[in-house]
């Protein structure tokens, strides 16, 4: 690899291909003699392989020079983003021409309809199994892969000793394309890439760093379409009440629906989300009348919808609403005219061009009447977010909800969802639903403080808080006051620690202050660094620290900011810097 590298260096400046050396020399894709792209990065100051991408023969390659992408997010981990890459054209004997660009934090590449990538060189991997809904769990290093077997994005790769990682997933996609996946072949760490139809896919993109890298990029919406609405300031991220998980059918119930609104009101909260069969409202009431009370108590309501391509036969409603154009128009007029702030469009049918066409379509038809969106039972965020900001969050994930359906999740979740923010999360909104203090139909056994930490470490442009009313309204004063301040859009990200599957410390910002949350993800005890050199600015600031006590809340103001936190099994805590 070394003879590769400097033979490259020693090349004259116009004979070197482009798309190979990231503007900060961090990460390297450099043509081979037998057409092969070799994708390396940077480790402990050496170069890495950590893939090898195939995809014809080349004939040419043309210098695209430098770029740089400088763009605002109404949602996400950041709300100003910057990243510079190279680029370069790479003429195929198929006749396809390939485009490939190189950050510092990672690779896209885009122009064909299949690729083969070799992953080999990796030590360790997070795959989830793919489902049209990506509800599913990242193992790490899976056993149950053989040929054909589908891989849903985003997919994890780690190299070294925990000194290198690649996130591989997909950006770019629109109205014209169908989004990709993943396919085993007989070959082990051979992975075909392929989009659900014959529509082309978008930017393949993998983000290739530390942990710290792939948990803090933005490269799946730096390669994704500029926005497409031109006035964003009617779209505000917020915190809403949300009534499924208590109560599966109880958006029927006038009287449950305006507990929900009540305590949105007490809580400062700007949003409750009506959810699905509240056209079979019960109560001698109507869904306006739920939407009025709403509004009397000084909250915006949202509303579900069933998208009518994916579970149709004994699925909930409303259905048949939204899949014609014109019925479209005249139902989210209807919403706008009522002072509905949003909707909540649930059960696509996978990753096919006819979704994602359908997807662009709600959300163009949602930003002419000024309509948030959020989508459940969908593929993940391709980076759709960049293009129609109003597209407030995605389901896509194994999340809370699933209390209510089997068993499996209680003894799952704490590695689960401190698997989630090196996995799904890093790609965009997740609504996983969560901070739920008491039990569903399956109980829970994450901690009251794990539970409270995953409202800043899980990012989602609308935070559905899952637990009852009185469970919320109950809380000591602080919990309440917490919650009521909590950002559902932050200027910045921060990883401090962890590894997928144990354990987790991030911290977000807001304004000037900082969120800094901790999750356990093992069934022992943790004494949990905080790191916070990477924060700017927080000597000077005063520390609330939230963990678990001996029998309910530890919620203290230390002098000193401490450096390490000791947590319970599936434990967590929150800390505010301000």
């Amino acid at each position: 690899m070394m003879r590769n590298i400097l033979s490259l260096l020693l090349l004259p400046v116009a004979a070197v291909a482009s798309a190979q050396l990231s503007p900060g020399a961090r990460v390297n894709a450099e043509l081979t003699g037998d057409s092969a792209i070799v994708v390396s990065g940077i480790s402990g100051g050496k170069w890495m392989p950590v893939m090898t991408i195939r995809c014809g023969d080349v004939d040419e390659v043309i210098d695209g020079g430098r770029h740089d992408v400088d763009y605002t997010m109404v949602t996400g981990k950041r709300s100003v983003c910057h990243n510079s890459y190279m680029s370069g054209l790479y003429r195929l004997a198929s006749g396809d021409t390939l485009a490939v660009r190189v950050y510092d934090d990672g690779v896209a590449w885009s122009g064909c309809h299949d690729y083969r990538v070799d992953l080999s060189e990796a030590a360790h991997s997070w795959l989830m199994k793919w489902t049209d809904s990506y509800e599913g769990f990242f193992p790490r290093d899976r056993d149950d892969l053989c040929d054909g077997f589908r891989i849903g994005y985003p997919a994890l790769f780690e190299y070294g000793d925990k000194s290198l990682f690649m996130l591989l997933s997909e950006s770019g996609i629109d109205e014209n394309s169908a989004a990709s996946s993943m396919y085993a072949t007989r070959e082990p760490g051979v992975f075909g890439i392929s989009p659900d139809g014959e529509e082309s896919p978008g930017w393949q993109t993998a983000i290739i760093g530390g942990l710290a890298d792939v948990v803090e990029s933005t490269l799946v919406s730096d390669n994704a379409l500029p926005s497409r609405i031109a006035d964003t300031s009617w779209i505000e991220p917020g915190v809403a009440s949300w009534v499924y998980w208590a109560y599966n059918h109880g958006s029927n119930d006038y009287d449950i629906i305006c507990r929900y609104v009540d305590m949105a009101c007490e809580l400062k909260l700007p949003y409750v989300l009506i959810d699905a069969e509240w056209d079979e409202m019960k109560n001698g009431r109507n869904v306006l009348d739920a939407v009025a009370y709403a509004h009397e108590k000084g909250v915006k309501p949202l509303i579900w919808y069933n998208s009518s391509v994916g579970w149709i036969d004994g699925a909930p409603g409303p259905k048949f609403r939204l899949n014609d154009p014109a019925d479209r128009e005249r139902e989210f007029a209807w919403c706008q005219v009522n002072g509905i702030a949003g909707v909540k469009v649930d059960f696509f049918s996978g990753d096919t061009n006819r979704n994602l066409r359908y997807m662009v379509e709600l959300l163009e038809c949602a930003a002419r009447h000024h309509l948030l969106v959020n989508f459940h039972g969908a593929t993940i965020p391709r980076g759709l977010q960049r293009t129609y900001p109003n597209l407030i969050s995605v389901e896509g994930v194994y999340g809370a909800e699933w209390y209510n359906n089997v068993p499996t999740f209680t003894d799952k979740a704490a590695a689960h969802n401190a698997t989630l923010p090196f996995t799904r999360n890093v790609v965009g909104s997740m609504d996983y639903t969560p901070c739920a203090f008491t039990d569903s139909q399956h109980p829970h056994i994450t901690t009251d403080a794990h539970e409270l930490a995953l409202t800043v470490l899980y990012e989602s442009g609308i935070q559905h808080l899952a637990d009852r009313p009185e469970s919320f309204l109950s809380q000591p004063e602080a919990i309440k006051e917490f919650l009521t301040a909590l950002p559902a859009s932050w200027d910045d990200t921060r990883l401090l620690g962890g590894y997928p599957g144990e354990y987790v410390v991030m911290a977000r910002r807001k304004g000037d202050v900082w969120y800094v949350a901790g999750i356990n993800g093992s069934d022992l005890s943790r004494d949990m660094a905080v790191d916070l050199s990477r924060l700017p600015d927080v000597a000077s600031k005063k520390a609330t620290l939230i963990t678990d006590g001996k029998e309910e809340w530890s919620i203290t103001a230390p002098a000193v900011i401490p450096g390490e936190i000791k947590v319970l099994p599936r434990g967590g805590f929150v800390m505010l810097l301000q």
